[in-house]
C-alpha cells in the first residue's frame, strides 16, 4: 500500500461523528461554497439542496465502505434490472436510515428553519409509475439494509412518465420536470460510458457472425446511493442517460440548416426522455424497444466490466453474478449477454447459453396474456438484427429438446418463443425469460399457483423445478418511519423496542394490546391527526372541505379496468341514490378518495378518471346529501402523496377481479398503517386475510374458480344488470348522462363495454359488504381493535423477508457480515 493510500485510509476512519453543530456548519458551507448563494437570499429549495449535499457526504462514507467490502471480499453480486424505480423523495428516508434525522432537524432549528417544511420541497424522482417500480424501490432499501451485495440498474428519465393535471375533469399529461431544481443527490459518472448500437445488418462468414450496426448512442451513468437502515451499507442504483453529442452535424449547422444539424441527436436522446412512451404508433414502438435495449445493453456491459475488474476470467461469470429481470421489460438482457459472450469473448453458443441459464432469474407480474410483451420480428430485424438471430438460435435449440422429449407439434407451437399472429410473427418476451431463467417467481401465493396452472402451464411440465413464489413486501422504514412518525412512536412505546424497523415480525406483540382502551385511544389520536393533515391538503389544493370524522375510504393505484375503479364508482353512485331515497336513515359519513394515473394511450382508463370527477362534481355540490358523501380525486399520484394518504385511510379498497392482480403492495401499506381491507380473494389479499382473519377484514366477490366458470359459460353482464334493480338504476343513470348532462352519451360506451372484468357480477356482494363496513365502523372500539390487529399481523409482509427469500431460493447470495464491513462510526 502506498503512503498516500495509507494516509487516506487513516483519515477515512478518523471521520468525526456528525452532530447538529457540524451538520449546521456543513449545510451553510455547501450553500455558500457549492451553490454560491448568500444565506440571506436562500430559498427553501436552496437550503434543501445544501442539506442534501451535506447528507450525501455522510452517506458516501457508507457507500465507499460497502464498495470496498464488495471488492475485497469478492462476494457474489446480484444486479436488479427494472424499467421502473419509484423511489419517492430520498432525503428524509436517507436521514432516517442513516440515523441522522434528529441532528439534521436540530441543525435546521438552529438556522431558524424547519426540517419538515424544507424537505417538502424535494421533487419526487420521475423514475417509475406503479407497483412494479415501488416494489423495486422497496427491494433496493431492503438489499442495503440486509447488507446484500447488490446494484440496481434503470434509466434516468428526463421527464418521468408525466405530470397529471385534471382539467374539466379530464387527465391532461404535462412533462414531469423533476430535474429542474437540480436536487443534489445523484453522482454523475461520466467515465462510466458505454456505446449502444442499433440497426444495420449481420455478416455471416466462416462460422462467425459480425454485427455491423447503423447507429450508436452513448449511455452515461448517474449513481443514486441507496442507504440501508443502520448506516452500515449503501448500495448504488445506476441510472443511464443518453448522450449523442457526437451526432451533432457541424457541417449542416455551419450551412445554416440548424434543425437538421440536431435532428439525429434529438431523436436518439428521446430514448431517456419519458417512461413508457406511447406505443400506439409504429414510431412509439420503435422508441420503446430502443429504450429497453438501451437499458440492458449499457447494464450488461457494465456488469461484465465490473466482473472482470474483480475476476480475471469471463468463464466464472455465472459463479459470481446473478441478474434479475423485473418483469419482461429487461428481457433483452438475455440475447445481449449472449451476444457479448459469443461475439466479444468468443465463447461457443452452448457454453454461453449454459452460463445464461445460471445467471438469469425472472419475476412475472401479470397473469393477463395481453399484458405480456411481444415484439414484431420485423421490428427487431430492423433494430436488433443480431439479437433476433440469437433468439432464433435459442428457440431452435430449445424446440429440438422439446421434440426429443416426445411432445407433439401443438405443444411445440405453444412453447415456441416465435409465434405467428394476424399481424405477422412476434417474439414472446415472457417465453424467452422462462426458457433462459433458472428461476421464475410469482409475487403472491395465489399468483404463483395460477402462473403454474394457467399462463406457464406448458413450461411447468418442462421445468417444474424452476417455478417458485416470493410474496411481495414493503419496507417499514419508508411506510411507517417516514410516512407515519406518530405511529412509529406508538409502536416504539408499546413494543418497547425500535427493532421492528428491521424485524417487522416483532409487531406481533401488538396483538396483546388490541383490546386496551388506552392503546386504542392513542391509535385513534394518531389516525385522526393523519386525517386532519390529509383534509387540510385536500382543502388547500382542491378547495374541497372534508371532515376527519368521516370514514376515509381510499383507492389509490394505477387506473386500469382490472383494478375496477369503475366498480368503486358504481357503489358511490348507489350510495348517493340510497341517501336521496332515505335521507333520515342512520348513514355513516364517508369520504371516497381516489388517485392514480392512466397510461396516456389507455382511453378507457382516462374515461374512468373523467367519470370519477363528474360524479364528484354532482355529489359534492348536492346539498341534499349533507356531506354524508364526499368524492375526491387527488391529481398526480406519487410516493409523496401516498405517504400523506395511506396513514389517513380507514378503509383500503383492493377490489380487483380475482385472479388478475398479481400481488399488490398498497394492500400491505394500508394494513401496516391500520386501515382495514375491503377486497376480493386476489393477489396478496389472500395472505393478508389469512393473517388478520374474517373479523378484521372484508372479503367479497367471486373466487378465481367462480370467475373462470362465468367466463366459460359465456359471461353476460346484462344478466346481472337486469336482475338487480339497484345496479340497473346506477347503470342507466351513468350511461344516460345523469352525471354528464352536457353530453348524455359520454359514458355509454364505458358502461356497455362487455364488462370483461365482471364488475357487474360482483356489484351486489360489494355493496352488501360495504354495509358491514358501516356497521363495524360505528363500533369505534371494535374498529380500532381491528386496525391494531391488522398492524400487528403484517410482519410477514416486509420487503426484508421478500429479499431473504430471493437470496436463499433464487440468487444464492449471502450478505456481508459485520466483520467484513469496516465500521464507519455510525453503525
Amino acid at each position: 500500500m502506498s503512503n498516500n493510500a495509507l494516509q487516506f485510509q487513516e483519515y477515512e476512519y478518523a471521520m468525526p461523528q456528525p452532530n447538529a453543530e457540524r451538520i449546521r456548519q456543513s449545510i451553510v458551507y455547501k450553500l455558500i461554497f457549492i451553490l454560491g448563494i448568500d444565506p440571506k437570499d436562500a430559498t427553501p429549495e436552496n437550503w434543501l439542496n445544501a442539506a442534501m449535499f451535506a447528507a450525501r457526504d455522510l452517506m458516501t462514507e457508507s457507500f465507499l465502505h460497502t464498495r470496498r467490502a464488495h471488492e475485497s471480499q469478492r462476494k457474489r453480486m446480484v444486479y436488479y434490472l427494472s424499467m421502473e424505480f419509484l423511489m419517492g423523495r430520498a432525503f428524509t428516508n436517507a436521514l432516517i436510515n442513516q440515523n441522522l434525522y434528529e441532528p439534521f432537524a436540530q441543525a435546521f432549528k438552529e438556522l431558524g428553519l424547519d426540517l419538515g417544511e424544507i424537505s417538502e420541497h424535494e421533487a419526487d424522482p420521475g423514475l417509475g409509475n406503479g407497483g412494479l417500480g415501488r416494489l423495486a424501490a422497496c427491494f433496493l432499501d431492503s438489499l442495503a439494509t440486509l447488507r446484500i451485495p447488490a446494484m440496481g440498474y434503470g434509466i434516468r428519465y428526463q421527464y418521468g412518465m408525466f405530470k397529471q393535471e385534471i382539467v374539466d375533469g379530464q387527465q391532461v399529461e404535462k412533462p414531469d420536470l423533476w430535474l429542474d431544481n437540480d436536487m443534489a443527490w445523484q453522482f454523475s459518472r461520466p467515465n462510466k460510458r458505454f456505446l449502444v448500437h442499433f440497426g444495420g445488418h449481420c455478416v455471416h462468414f466462416d462460422g462467425k457472425v459480425t454485427w455491423q450496426p447503423a447507429e450508436q448512442i452513448s449511455a452515461i451513468a448517474y449513481d443514486e446511493i441507496v442507504p440501508g437502515f443502520g448506516a452500515q451499507v449503501a448500495n448504488p442504483l445506476r441510472l443511464w442517460t443518453a448522450h449523442t453529442g457526437d451526432l451533432f452535424d457541424l457541417s449542416k449547422f455551419n450551412r445554416g440548416d440548424y434543425f437538421a444539424a440536431m435532428e439525429q441527436q434529438q431523436k436518439n436522446e428521446n430514448i431517456a426522455n419519458v417512461l413508457y412512451p406511447n406505443d400506439d404508433t409504429n414510431e412509439g414502438k420503435v422508441l420503446r424497444l430502443k429504450q429497453e435495449y438501451f437499458l440492458v445493453s449499457a447494464s450488461v456491459q457494465d456488469i461484465i466490466d465490473r466482473h472482470l475488474c474483480r475476476f480475471p476470467n469471463i468463464k466464472t461469470l455465472a459463479d459470481e453474478v446473478a441478474i434479475h429481470l423485473n418483469d419482461t421489460h429487461p428481457v433483452l438482457a438475455i440475447p445481449e449477454l449472449m451476444r457479448v459472450l459469443m461475439d466479444e469473448h468468443h465463447l461457443p453458443f452452448d457454453e454461453a447459453w449454459a452460463m445464461c441459464q445460471k445467471i438469469f432469474s425472472y419475476t412475472n407480474h401479470t397473469l393477463m396474456s395481453e399484458a405480456l410483451e411481444k415484439w414484431s420480428v420485423n421490428l427487431m430485424l430492423n433494430l436488433l438484427p443480431r439479437h433476433l438471430d440469437i433468439i432464433y438460435k435459442i428457440n431452435s435449440v430449445f424446440l429440438e429438446q422439446v421434440k426429443a422429449s416426445g411432445y407433439d407439434d401443438d405443444f411445440v407451437r405453444r412453447v415456441s418463443i416465435i409465434v405467428d399472429e394476424h399481424d405477422g410473427q412476434q417474439v414472446r418476451m415472457a417465453w424467452l425469460a422462462v426458457i433462459a431463467s433458472h428461476k421464475i417467481n410469482g409475487v403472491a401465493k395465489l399468483h404463483s399457483d395460477l402462473m403454474v396452472s394457467s399462463l406457464f402451464a406448458d413450461f411447468a411440465k418442462l421445468f417444474p423445478e424452476r417455478f417458485t413464489n416470493v410474496t411481495n413486501g414493503v419496507t417499514p422504514r419508508r411506510w411507517i418511519a417516514v410516512a407515519n412518525p406518530p405511529l412509529a412512536a406508538l409502536l416504539d412505546k408499546y413494543l418497547e423496542t425500535s427493532d421492528w424497523r428491521i424485524h417487522l415480525d416483532k409487531l406481533v406483540k401488538l396483538n396483546e394490546f388490541s383490546g386496551s382502551l388506552q392503546v386504542q385511544q392513542e391509535f385513534a389520536d394518531v389516525k385522526r391527526a393523519a386525517k386532519v393533515r390529509l383534509a387540510d391538503y385536500v382543502e388547500r389544493e382542491l378547495g374541497i372541505k372534508i371532515s376527519p370524522d368521516a370514514l376515509f375510504d381510499v383507492q389509490i393505484k394505477r387506473i386500469h379496468a382490472y383494478k375496477r375503479q369503475s366498480m368503486n364508482i358504481l357503489h358511490i353512485v348507489h350510495r348517493y341514490f340510497q341517501i336521496l331515497d332515505n335521507p333520515n336513515a342512520d348513514w355513516q359519513a364517508r369520504v371516497f378518495i381516489l388517485a392514480g394515473k392512466a397510461a396516456s394511450a389507455y382511453h378507457e382508463a382516462k374515461h374512468t378518471i373523467r367519470l370519477i370527477n363528474d360524479v364528484a362534481k354532482v355529489i359534492n355540490n348536492d346539498s341534499r346529501v349533507r356531506d354524508l358523501i364526499k368524492v375526491v380525486f387527488i391529481p398526480n399520484y406519487s410516493v409523496s402523496l401516498a405517504q400523506l394518504i395511506i396513514p389517513a385511510a380507514d378503509l383500503s379498497e383492493q377490489i380487483s377481479l380475482a385472479g388478475k392482480e398479481a400481488s399488490g403492495t398498497s394492500n400491505m401499506k394500508f394494513a401496516l398503517n391500520g386501515a382495514l381491507t375491503i377486497g376480493t380473494l386476489d393477489g396478496a389479499n389472500v395472505e393478508i386475510h389469512e393473517r388478520v382473519g374474517d373479523e378484521h377484514s372484508f372479503i367479497f366477490g367471486n373466487t378465481v374458480e367462480q370467475v373462470e366458470a362465468l367466463y366459460a359459460r359465456g359471461y353476460n353482464p346484462y344478466e346481472f344488470v337486469d336482475n338487480d334493480p339497484d345496479l340497473r338504476r346506477v347503470f342507466h343513470a351513468i350511461a344516460n348522462g345523469h352525471f354528464s348532462p352536457e353530453e348524455t352519451s359520454r359514458y355509454s360506451a364505458l358502461m356497455h363495454n362487455g364488462d370483461h372484468f365482471q364488475r357487474y357480477a360482483d356489484f351486489r356482494a360489494y355493496v352488501d359488504t360495504q354495509l358491514k363496513v358501516d356497521a363495524h365502523y360505528r363500533d369505534q372500539a371494535a374498529w380500532r381493535k381491528s386496525a391494531i390487529i391488522n398492524i400487528a399481523n403484517m410482519g410477514y409482509f416486509s420487503s426484508d423477508r421478500s429479499i431473504e427469500d430471493y437470496c436463499r431460493d433464487i440468487w444464492y447470495i449471502k450478505p456481508l457480515t459485520e466483520q467484513e464491513l469496516p465500521n464507519n462510526g455510525r453503525g
